[in-house]
């Protein structure tokens, strides 16, 4: 070796000087001056071979073993691997050297089953296994029965493969948000969501899982709610998702999904559903809505529900097709973002059968079918800082179903200026009938027309709009008089303009008495007055010391008064014209009837008002309370009232006025009302309509109407000092993370609170009739927890002048350990309707599946 180095020493030397021969040859041949660089020689690199593992792998075990020609390591027996932020712990672990992998197996039972899972550890999360493989190098795993907890939830999946730190695929996966079965306190889900696929990604400050068909077992029983995909997205930000049907029957209808749909939230102040009802006999209806808010700002709503109800069987006489919409706005202003202008609306527009044809079965449960008007307005409110009046602008719409008419005020401007006192003192407290004179004026603009559905904004619908302008100022004033009386005068002044006048007149051909409205522009000034004495009487019955009564106490407020107005019916006024009717008689009328403004006294009144209101209450014995006594309601109010008008031509007394509202045995609430006719009426003997006559007197009962109701609960009878169960039963254990305490023979012991609502009205009209109408119904409306996770409520209202059940409802509800059941039936009715519907509690979806309709707009919605 060394002498072959030596003879190549000569070879080299002659290489060297050659190659400086050359150099300074070609040096000799550049011109003078210039200089060259030569090539830079880019150094020699080295590369080295990176390591295998990027951290090192500690091991733990009770029972270790190498194997160094198959480069294995056997973990057994408390087997623990740490790598980088990943930890293994496991009965067995087994390590691949050479193929850099981990494999990972629970500890087994006799029978060869995993009794303690493997345990892997990884970003603060915990993933429990039967067996686990992982590769150190592409940290790529394969795990089998792997147990996932993400959020509130857990997945079980026969099959995952974990693709990266953020991506897992999973197979065959049970999803399931069930805190027994979280907190392994039982080993099967009350209920689990399951799907053949399953991917989960895990990001930062969300998580989401996707997944194909996915169907909901309950207590490992598969129901009929499959959906084709679902995204359960694990984050406390809105999120898009599902939102769960009910299902049902309606008897007119077939059965049912009742609100099945979808819910999308839109950047951060929009959020939108899109919800379905479909049937089996063909009916659908369709129901989008957009909520939007702004913090501090406004918030609101748009909805809509189109549809079509089908009934009957085609080619059938009792077929029909019926089509339906509802059109609302709800939008309201916060309070503290603008207090010197506020804008509301609320705006219903429906179609005139709807709620008889809607197979919307919500508006059945809250009886909104039973409505019989619908009203909608748009309010503009605009203060000033310095300038004492109130602007307030107005449209609304106002639709009677059973007669089929709308009643449209658009727009209405009413600029109101706020009281004042028109000789108010610089200094010191208001004193006399001058210094107290108030003054309340403003002026209304308002535009009304009466039209149907189909003349909405034509031609036909603006020939009939009315334009009205008017002025009302009111001055009042009051003293006291005698220390004990109050004295007051007041006067009203009303000027009024219109764009349409009254002409009536009989048509002979059709035997009817006809209208025509004119354009006219028209108007009218009136004025009435009043003045009033009023003052308060006590008395007091004290009875024997010891008695079970003590004192009865009454306050009575009489008061008199005397209201005048002129007649502005006289010719020279030219407020009324007169027509021939049928019998050739001359009928007065008002030009301004029917119209927007209204019309002028026709008669003159110098009438004498008499009113009383009272007040009686007792004082009785109570142990209950601390004093010995207690107060008890006999009538809060019970007041009455008439008036004689001295220049009437006949008929001077009016009618006569009773009403009255107490509370008796502190629940039952009672209020009635009365009035009675002074004057005889006679009827013909083949007539059912009486005749007043002059005859003062004869008192008879024109109207009568009482309402009460009374609310009872457990409390009611059982006090409010609550049972202990602690005295009565000695064994304690937990249900549901409950505690109750047991009897001898091992039953659970609980309080069944419930409640019961009595509710009866009665009412009688007569007016000039032989027979009046009756109106009487009986009502109960209660709830009763049976046992602690089963709830009942309902309704029943039956009409005792008909004999029949006028509206009942009977609903069912079971809290399970995880989701809700809830039953809804109403047997008797219009709609015959049962509703079923399953609900999962957990928060973690809310959006994913949603167990209520719940969006940004309405935060504190139960979930």
């Amino acid at each position: 070796m060394v002498k072959t180095s030596l003879k190549n020493i000569p070879l080299i030397l002659i290489i060297l000087i050659f190659n400086n021969f050359l150099a300074q040859l070609n040096a000799q041949k550049l011109p003078e001056n210039k200089m060259v660089t030569a090539p830079i020689r880019k150094p020699d690199t080295i590369k080295v071979k990176k390591e295998q593992l990027e951290a090192i792998v500690q091991t733990k075990a009770d029972n270790m073993r190498n194997d160094i020609p198959k480069k294995m390591t056997y973990l057994n027996k408390k087997a623990e691997v740490q790598y980088q932020d990943m930890k293994i712990e496991a009965d067995y672990i087994s390590i691949d050297w050479d193929k850099s992998l981990i494999f990972a197996r629970g500890e087994l039972d006799s029978l060869g089953k995993v009794k303690v899972p493997v345990v892997t550890t990884q970003g603060g999360k915990t993933y429990e296994t039967d067996q686990f493989s992982y590769n150190l190098k592409t940290k790529q795993a394969i795990a089998f029965n792997a147990r996932t907890e993400e959020s509130e939830g857990v997945i079980v999946a026969e099959k995952t493969k974990k693709y990266n730190d953020s991506v897992f695929f999973m197979k065959r996966g049970k999803y399931t948000t069930d805190e027994y079965f979280i907190k392994k306190k039982d080993t099967i889900a009350d209920y689990y969501l399951l799907a053949p696929n399953i991917k989960l990604i895990k990001g930062k400050n969300k998580s989401q899982v996707i997944t194909g068909p996915i169907q909901l077992y309950i207590e490992q029983v598969p129901t009929p709610l499959i959906m084709p995909f679902a995204i359960l997205p694990f984050s406390d930000k809105r999120s898009a998702g599902i939102l769960i049907p009910s299902f049902g029957e309606r008897e007119d209808v077939g059965f049912f999904l009742n609100s099945l749909g979808y819910y999308q939230p839109i950047g951060e102040h929009f959020d939108l559903k899109i919800l379905t009802d479909i049937y089996t006999k063909g009916s659908w209806n369709l129901r989008p809505e957009m909520n939007y808010k702004k913090n501090y700002r406004y918030s609101g709503s748009f909805s809509a529900d189109i549809g079509t109800t089908i009934r009957g069987i085609k080619g059938l006489s009792d077929y029909s097709k019926t089509g339906t919409y509802r059109i609302a706005w709800r939008h309201q202003q916060d309070s503290k973002a603008n207090p010197f202008l506020t804008f509301a609306a609320s705006v219903d527009v429906v179609s005139n059968k709807f709620y008889n044809n809607t197979v919307n079965n919500n508006y059945a449960f809250n009886q909104n079918n039973l409505n019989a008007q619908q009203n909608s307005s748009v309010s503009v409110v605009k203060r000033f800082l310095t300038l004492p009046i109130t602007i307030t602008g107005t449209s609304s719409y106002s639709q009677n179903f059973s007669t089929g008419l709308a009643d449209l005020k658009l727009p209405v401007l009413n600029v109101a200026v706020n009281q004042f006192y028109l000789f108010k003192p610089k200094t010191g407290i208001r004193e006399g009938l001058l210094e107290n004179i108030t003054v309340n004026t403003g002026l209304n603009f308002n535009n009304y027309v009466q039209t149907n559905e189909g003349e909405l904004f034509t031609k036909a619908m603006f020939d009939k709009l009315q334009t009205g302008l008017q002025n009302k100022i009111g001055l009042g004033t009051n003293t006291t008089i005698a220390k004990y009386f109050t004295f007051s005068i007041s006067a009203d002044i009303n000027n009024a303009l219109t764009t349409k006048t009254l002409t009536r007149f009989y048509n002979p051909i059709s035997n009817k008495v006809e209208d025509v409205l004119n354009k006219k522009i028209a108007g009218y000034s009136s004025f009435s007055s009043s003045a009033s004495l009023q003052t308060v009487l006590y008395g007091m019955l004290n009875f024997k010391k010891g008695g079970p009564i003590q004192a009865i106490r009454h306050m009575m407020t009489p008061q008199i008064g005397f209201n005048y107005s002129p007649d502005f019916s006289a010719p020279g006024f030219g407020y009324y014209k007169n027509y021939y009717n049928d019998r050739g008689e001359m009928t007065p009328y008002s030009i301004f009837d029917r119209g927007i403004i209204g019309s002028p006294n026709s008669f003159l009144l110098q009438a004498l008002s008499f009113a009383i209101s009272n007040n009686l209450e007792m004082k009785v014995k109570s142990k209950k309370d601390s004093t010995g006594f207690k107060k008890v309601k006999i009538f809060e109010t019970l007041n009455f009232n008439t008036n004689y008008n001295f220049a009437a031509p006949q008929y001077k007394w009016s009618i006569f006025s009773f009403n009255g509202q107490t509370t008796l045995f502190d629940k039952l609430n009672l209020n009635t009302s009365l009035t009675l006719e002074p004057y005889q009426i006679i009827f013909a003997p083949d007539s059912d309509i009486g005749i007043r006559t002059e005859n003062f007197g004869h008192f008879s009962v024109q109207g009568f109407n009482a309402q009460f109701s009374y609310p009872l609960s457990n409390e009611t009878f059982s006090g409010k000092e609550k049972k202990d169960l602690s005295k009565k039963y000695s064994k304690k254990g937990e249900i549901r993370n409950e505690e109750y305490y047991f009897d001898d023979d091992g039953y659970a012991r609980f309080t069944q609170p419930w409640t019961l609502n009595i509710n009866a009205q009665y009412s009688y009209n007569r007016s000039l009739t032989r027979f009046g109408n009756k109106m009487a119904s009986l009502g109960l409306d209660g709830t009763l927890k049976l046992t602690p996770f089963w709830s009942l409520s309902g309704n029943l209202y039956y009409d005792l002048v008909t004999k029949q059940i006028a509206n009942t409802r009977l609903g069912f509800s079971r809290d399970q350990r995880s989701f809700t059941i809830n039953f809804n039936w109403i047997p008797y009715g219009q709609y015959k309707v049962y509703d079923f519907f399953i609900g999962i509690k957990a928060n973690i979806l809310r959006d994913a599946l949603k167990y209520k309709d719940q969006s940004f707009t309405q935060p504190n919605a139960p979930f």
